[in-house]
C-alpha cells in the first residue's frame, strides 16, 4: 500500500523542528529512522499531513560519557549502540537490548530516540531503559527539561513527549562497581519483537550480597513495568540460584498482559518469570 499524500521539510535544527511543530500541529510528524512511521502511514493507521525530518539536525547522534551518565543521542542507530565499547563494557544490558532488535537492516538504520518516543509496548529499548533509570531530554520552543523513565512511558504509544518537543538525548546513569546489566527476551518467531522481556540492573557487595536491584518486564502491559516484589525479594539476600528463583517467581505480580494469537496470557506470566530468572543470573554474574 501507498501513503497519503504528504508534505516533506528537512529540519536543519532542533530549533526548527519545534518551530514547525508548533506550526503545523497534530498535523505533523517526526521522521527519525522511519521504521514505525513509514510502515504505519503505508496502511494508513498514521496519515500526517506533513513529515519533519530529523536526519539533517547535527549533534544528534553519537554516545559518550557526560561525568558518571551514559549520554546517547537521539538519533544514533541501535547498531551503533550494539557495537559500541562504551556501552558492552559499561552497560552490556543496554548492547544486548540494542543488538535482538528487528533485523540487519531495522538496526542499522532505527533510532534509539524514534524506538523511545514510539513506545510500543513490544519494543526492546523501554525495557533495558526502565531498568537501568534513564531519563530523557526532551527540548520545545521554550526550553528543555529531563523525564524520567517512569514518568516519560505513560500508556501504549504515549509518552510525556509534548506536541511541539523533540527527544534529543537519552541519559543512562553509570552503574557503580559491583554491578551488573543483562537483558533478555522471548521474541515472537514472526516478527522478532518482544513478546515477554526482562532487564536487570543487580549491585553486588564484596561478600556477593544483593545491594540493590532493578528489574523490569516488557510485554505485559501498556508500558515497562518495574517488579517490584523481585526485587523487594533479592535486596539484601546473597545471589544463589535459589534466591534469584524464588525471587524472578514474583516477576510477574500486578502485571495485566493480554492474551493473542501467539501466546495467552497464563503463558506471558511465566514465561516472565523464566526470563527475568535469566537476565538476574546474567547480571548478578557481570562485574
Amino acid at each position: 500500500m501507498f501513503p497519503a499524500n504528504f508534505g516533506y521539510v528537512a529540519a536543519r535544527s532542533v530549533e526548527e523542528a519545534t518551530e514547525l511543530l508548533a506550526k503545523y500541529g497534530e498535523e505533523a510528524k517526526l521522521l527519525a529512522g522511519g521504521h514505525s512511521l513509514i510502515p504505519a502511514m503505508k496502511l494508513r493507521l498514521a496519515s500526517p499531513r506533513h513529515l519533519i525530518d530529523l536526519g539533517r539536525v547535527p549533534g544528534l547522534s553519537g554516545i559518550k560519557v557526560d561525568g558518571e551518565t551514559l549520554s546517547i543521542g537521539a538519533l544514533t542507530v541501535h547498531a551503533d549502540v550494539a557495537s559500541s565499547d562504551l556501552a558492552r563494557h559499561r552497560l552490556p544490558g543496554l548492547a544486548e537490548a540494542a543488538s535482538v532488535i528487528g533485523d540487519v537492516q531495522v538496526r542499522n538504520r532505527g533510532t534509539i530516540g524514534g524506538s523511545v518516543a514510539h513506545a510500543d509496548p513490544a519494543a526492546d529499548f523501554p525495557v533495558i531503559l526502565t531498568a537501568l533509570d534513564a531519563s530523557f531530554v526532551l527540548q520545545g520552543r521554550f526550553g528543555r527539561r529531563t523525564v524520567a523513565a517512569p514518568d516519560f512511558f505513560l500508556d501504549f504509544y504515549t509518552t510525556a513527549l509534548a506536541p511541539d518537543e523533540v527527544l534529543t538525548e537519552i541519559r543512562v546513569p553509570l552503574p557503580s562497581s559491583g554491578s551488573g546489566t543483562a537483558y533478555a527476551k522471548l521474541p515472537h518467531p514472526a516478527s522478532g519483537y518482544v513478546v515477554v522481556s526482562a532487564a536487570a540492573l543487580v549491585v553486588r557487595d564484596p561478600s556477593g550480597r544483593c545491594v540493590s536491584a532493578a528489574v523490569a518486564i516488557g510485554g505485559m502491559g501498556s508500558r515497562p513495568q518495574r517488579a517490584a516484589a523481585t526485587e523487594a525479594s533479592l535486596h539484601g539476600q546473597p545471589l544463589t540460584p535459589e534466591v534469584i528463583a524464588a525471587a524472578a517467581a514474583k516477576a510477574s505480580e500486578g502485571t495485566d498482559p493480554e492474551s493473542d494469537l501467539y501466546a495467552s496470557a497464563d503463558y506471558k506470566r511465566h514465561i516472565a518469570t523464566v526470563y527475568a530468572r535469566q537476565a538476574i543470573e546474567t547480571a548478578a554474574s557481570r562485574k
